[in-house]
């Protein structure tokens, strides 16, 4: 509503513009921001977490100590586990990658990541990110057909992180960039969640081809091992000892359940599917408004 330009030009209008982007689409969003902003960084979070009071200063501290540096991603903890379906999520990773500062180069890949640049969920979230804003500009921002509010569900943060390391930059994960992360409270919404992942991931590889058509060959070179990497995943995170309700706060086994590994398998069938989908929408929506 316009309740939101309100609050922020009435009691932030020194220091905060709001601008308002009427398409759907995160990456659209991302797009739109990219465009309008001033400074040689750009940050992003979401509308479901809460940032730490230095969250700013340390995502975008790497920038002045790395000239290279094209991406920064931060910690991502939860602000809150209080029901079955958010503790689950939370036992299973979550969308914490670690506390161990890391740098990521295209020209030194890690020797432990046989897939890299494109297992782009290790890198972060787009949750807590920044890029310098010249490199993501340089590879035309965020494909506008990816990402929540599109049919392919999500993957344009990792699209953005894929592309700008493409280009010959580099991405440093730091976890003192710290954001708090409401995680989805019901089942149903877990389920929606996994479907939405498993489709975001294959959208977002589907995206990178048709945009760098170049990265095919060495796409293909991992695909055996990309496959292997997918099957792991999504499988069904068994874990010694005993039943009670997956998730549950009094058990310390919290399996991943089949119901959720089978929706995330559906996700990535129907991804690319989607992705396509959604570069139709746009490019008939521009019809429309050019007409």
């Amino acid at each position: 509503t316009s309740e939101t330009r309100k609050l922020v030009e009435g009691e932030y209008g020194e220091r905060v513009r709001y601008v308002c982007e009427p398409v759907p689409g995160l990456a659209v969003a991302h797009n739109r921001g990219l465009a309008t902003a001033r400074g040689e960084v750009v940050a992003f979070t979401d509308d479901d977490v809460v940032a730490d009071p230095r969250w700013l200063t340390e995502l975008t501290a790497p920038f002045a100590a790395d000239p290279r540096l094209g991406c920064a991603t931060g910690l991502i903890l939860p602000a809150r586990l209080r029901t079955p379906a958010q503790v689950l999520l939370e036992s299973h990773g979550g969308f914490a990658k670690g506390f161990t500062p890391t740098t990521y180069d295209p020209h030194d890949p890690p020797r432990d990541e046989p897939l890299f640049p494109f297992t782009a969920g290790r890198f972060g979230s787009g949750a807590n990110m920044a890029f310098r804003a010249e490199a993501l500009r340089g590879v035309g921002g965020f494909d506008p057909a990816t990402g929540a509010g599109t049919s392919a569900r999500g993957g344009d943060d990792l699209y953005g992180f894929v592309r700008v390391l493409a280009q010959g930059h580099r991405l440093h994960y730091t976890p003192y960039a710290l954001v708090w992360h409401h995680h989805r409270e019901t089942w149903a919404d877990l389920e929606t969640q996994a479907y939405g992942y498993g489709a975001g991931l294959t959208a977002y590889l589907t995206a990178v081809l048709v945009n760098r058509p170049t990265l095919l060959p060495a796409f293909l070179a991992r695909l055996p091992r990309g496959l292997a990497h997918a099957r792991t995943l999504t499988a069904v995170r068994d874990t010694d000892g005993g039943g009670g309700t997956p998730g549950a706060h009094d058990s310390r086994t919290h399996p991943w359940p089949r119901r959720l590994s089978r929706l995330q398998r559906r996700g990535m069938v129907q991804g690319p599917l989607g992705y396509l989908r959604a570069r139709r929408a746009l490019s008939s929506g521009a019809g429309r408004d050019a007409r």
